[in-house]
């Protein structure tokens, strides 16, 4: 089942969810306010999901692009400023190094990704880097923005449960006292 988003009804009349990822208004619009507070609830259960799948998200992405910088850092730290065959400590796992000695203060080793490695220039792997940084720095951006729709929606899901529970306590049951 794709996710409900929810978004201000266009007529007005109450608040409605979108059964899209995608943005408001795209796709099934179900007014809110004809549900019950159960199936609100489910709603909102199911857009705390999303919230915490999109922040995972957004952490790794965070944890990939300081990765990507710290690459880029030891490339101008650990090659340019060494001379060719000095000792380096080479990272074989993010804490396992072996040592070994500068062969080229030319050509480096870039993991590419997926477990491939392709020899590039100095230049060339630090304009992969820096590529590689810019890109994930406006996915990130990008996914602010889902993250920053997706609260409102939540906002919005709750709002309406909080009036609809109102709404069933305000209302007799039946029973007179």
């Amino acid at each position: 089942m794709p996710p409900k988003q929810a978004s201000p009804s266009p007529s007005g009349g109450g608040v409605q969810a979108s059964a899209s990822g995608g943005a408001p208004g795209a796709g099934q619009q179900i007014d809110l306010s004809t549900l019950s507070a159960q199936q609100i609830l489910q709603v909102k259960k199911q857009l705390d999901e999303e919230m915490e799948h999109l922040n995972n998200s957004f952490t790794q992405l965070k944890g990939a692009q300081t990765r990507f910088a710290e690459c880029a850092k030891s490339i101008e730290t650990g090659v340019k400023g060494v001379e060719e065959g000095a000792p380096v400590l080479v990272p074989l796992t993010t804490s396992l190094y072996v040592p070994g000695k500068l062969a080229s203060r030319e050509k480096v080793v870039v993991d590419v990704g997926t477990g491939f490695y392709v020899e590039k220039t100095v230049d060339d792997a630090m304009g992969f880097y820096a590529e590689k940084q810019k890109d994930i720095g406006k996915n990130m951006k990008d996914l602010e923005g889902v993250l920053q729709g997706k609260a409102n929606n939540l906002r919005m899901v709750e709002e309406v449960l909080r009036q609809k529970v109102l709404q069933q306590n305000d209302t007799p049951t039946g029973s007179s006292g």
